[in-house]
This record gives structure tokens, C-alpha cells and sequence, in this order.
């Protein structure tokens, strides 16, 4: 059951636009389990490499960037992200007003 959560996650995050980020409970809430942001991380952080995820976008409900051992660090996080188009607010927060995905549900 957990391995189909987490192939659930990877399938859901695989569709999440450049230029874009979700959050962990709102990928939770997509996926009919609202109060499973935890897990939709841990998922997150065992995601195969070889799939080539868009891990970078993300991000907890606040906004704010991965732990520093996730991606190599916040520095590359916030790097890939820019390259994107990301904005960030003046605390280091992503902007979620202007770039929460808004998938066509």
C-alpha cells in the first residue's frame, strides 16, 4: 500500500509545471489523503533519481525551502527554482500567491 502512495506522489509531482510549486499537504489533499503531508515527504525523500523528479518544487505549507541535506542544499534549491522563474519573498519564502500550482482539476 505505501509503495503505491509513493508511486501516487511521483506521478503527481512529475506533473507540476516549471514555474510552479506545490506543498506538501496540498499534494496529500490531491491525492485523497489530506492528513498525509508527512508522508508525501518522506516519499519525497526517497524518490528514485533515476526518475528525474522536480523534486525542487516542493515545498512546505509556508513556502520556505527543503532542509539543508535535501538537494544539496537550500542554495541549490532556491538556485533551480529561480532559474524557473520563482520569486521569493524578502524572508527567503517562495512566493506561493504567485506560483502555488493551480492544476485544472
Amino acid at each position: 500500500m505505501r509503495e503505491r502512495f509513493f508511486q501516487n506522489v511521483y506521478e503527481l509531482v512529475e506533473k507540476i509545471p516549471p514555474g510552479s510549486v506545490a506543498t506538501y499537504g496540498q499534494i496529500a489533499l490531491m491525492l485523497g489523503h489530506p492528513r498525509s503531508a508527512r508522508a508525501v515527504g518522506f516519499a519525497m525523500s526517497g524518490a528514485p533519481k533515476e526518475r528525474g523528479l522536480p523534486c525542487h518544487r516542493v515545498l512546505n505549507q509556508r513556502g520556505e525551502l527543503s532542509p539543508e541535506h535535501v538537494f544539496g542544499g537550500r542554495g541549490v534549491q532556491r538556485m533551480l527554482l529561480e532559474a524557473e522563474g520563482i520569486s521569493f519573498l524578502r524572508d527567503g519564502r517562495v512566493d506561493l500567491r504567485r506560483h502555488l500550482w493551480k492544476p485544472c482539476v
